[in-house]
């Protein structure tokens, strides 16, 4: 959508990026367009959150509610879905599975902002708002801090939709790894 200037937190002029190239970047290694992805070949999807993907994966950053999908995300979550395979999602990700998948429980934390703890808490009611239902969870302890959908096997946890320790955050986001590989037997 945009570029930002983390250290400011505002947009750039005149800079655009790759997000493949920037995907690159960050794996610091090859990695394979969405559109080539085929569920036969994985045992599990785990989707990063940040603004990336309120912003480049659906539009749920502008929209709300009404966001729109990417239409390759909408189609590797429909198909692991379809395939009873799980699914990871964390911090803003969780929308896109509310978004695609009817009825889906997910987290992003809490439902109060509770002082500025939980700044995006607001992102409850569009997820209810999508007919999916929400579950609040902590991000302390990391067996507290993750929530698995068992019917559609879904794992969210809400990682920086919380101001807190760093640590907690990556506890949390390991406890979903785990979560993920659990269900799918590995």
């Amino acid at each position: 959508m945009h570029v930002i200037d983390h250290g400011k937190g505002q947009p750039v002029e005149n800079e655009s990026r790759n997000v493949l190239s920037e995907s690159a970047r960050i794996a610091r290694g090859s990695i394979t367009d969405l559109a080539k992805l085929n569920v036969s070949n994985h045992d599990a999807v785990i989707f990063p959150g940040g603004f990336g993907a309120a912003k480049n994966l659906s539009t749920f950053a502008i929209d709300g509610k009404d966001c729109k999908v990417n239409k390759e995300v909408e189609r590797v979550l429909k198909d692991f879905h379809d395939a009873g395979k799980p699914i990871g999602l964390c911090c803003i990700s969780p929308v896109l599975a509310a978004k695609v998948l009817p009825g889906v429980d997910v987290t992003v934390g809490h439902e109060e902002e509770e002082g500025g703890k939980w700044p995006y808490a607001g992102t409850t009611q569009a997820i209810t708002a999508l007919g999916a239902k929400h579950t609040v969870k902590e991000v302390t302890i990391s067996y507290l801090n993750t929530h698995v959908d068992k019917k559609n096997k879904v794992v969210t946890t809400p990682a920086f939709m919380c101001e807190t320790k760093l640590h907690l955050i990556f506890d949390g986001i390991g406890a979903m790894v785990r979560d993920v590989l659990k269900l799918s037997g590995k």
